[in-house]
């Protein structure tokens, strides 16, 4: 009888609790920048339900879910948690594994990101586009949250344009694996085009943002230290190779 009752209460809990949020399950930081430079109640909002771009939007990614291939859908599942290996692993300038102050730095922007995303998601509160449509069946599984922005396509621009920062020359190779990143998530049926763009977007306005924070600076240097230390140490091993080979 006891645990009758005790399953009552939970059950009139759950019922009384208001709509799950984004910031329910996202952390909030303020490490770069403060909690109101993160609010941005003027971020152009998704397309109006039921309006031309709205119906092109929902159409986009059913026209992915009849081409979209096996191969393509697992390559969109490897990178669902959305970190810096899953995005640039195999690409970053930074030696392998990552070093852990770089893997710390990276995590922190991802953080502080994150829930700048979940805020401006919090004013819009768009739909999945397969809780939108029924004829959407998302191969990555009808996972949770909110759709607009992307917080994949916010973070895996985010991290390109510090690698672009680090290494010019490269730009473009971080910038066009970071678009893959958040195709990815259309493709996979969890997003709109224009959450992408959205997203894409946003981490234009995070970057200029944290870039005139004392502390996003210092880990700037701190990531660019460690880069100048990869290259002199790569630079040795090749300087005591040439010399065994005479």
């Amino acid at each position: 009888m006891l645990i009758y009752k005790l399953l009552l209460v939970l059950a009139a809990l759950a019922a009384a609790a208001p709509a799950a949020c984004e910031e329910w399950i996202i952390p909030r930081t303020t490490y770069y920048i403060s909690a109101e430079q993160q609010r941005m109640p003027d971020f152009m909002p998704p397309p109006e339900p039921g309006s031309a771009a709205d119906r092109a939007d929902l159409k986009a990614v059913l026209d992915w879910q009849r081409k979209r291939t096996p191969e393509q859908c697992a390559r969109a599942a490897g990178a669902a948690h959305a970190d810096f290996d899953n995005f640039f692993g195999d690409i970053a300038p930074f030696p392998a594994p990552l070093p852990a102050e770089a893997a710390a730095i990276f995590q922190r922007v991802k953080t502080e990101t994150d829930g700048a995303a979940a805020d401006v998601k919090d004013l819009f509160k768009r739909k999945r586009p397969f809780l939108r449509d029924p004829a959407l069946e998302p191969c990555l599984g009808r996972t949770g949250g909110l759709a607009y922005p992307s917080g994949h396509a916010t973070i895996s621009r985010l991290f390109a344009l510090m690698l672009a920062e680090l290494a010019p020359a490269r730009r473009a190779e971080f910038l066009r694996r970071a678009d893959e990143a958040a195709l990815d998530r259309v493709i996979g049926g969890v997003h709109h085009p224009a959450d992408i763009e959205a997203g894409k977007r946003l981490a234009d306005r995070l970057f200029a943002a944290y870039s005139k924070s004392k502390a996003f600076r210092a880990d700037m240097r701190a990531l660019r230290g460690m880069l100048d230390k990869s290259k002199t140490a790569a630079a040795a091993r090749e300087k005591a190779a040439a010399g065994k080979a005479k």
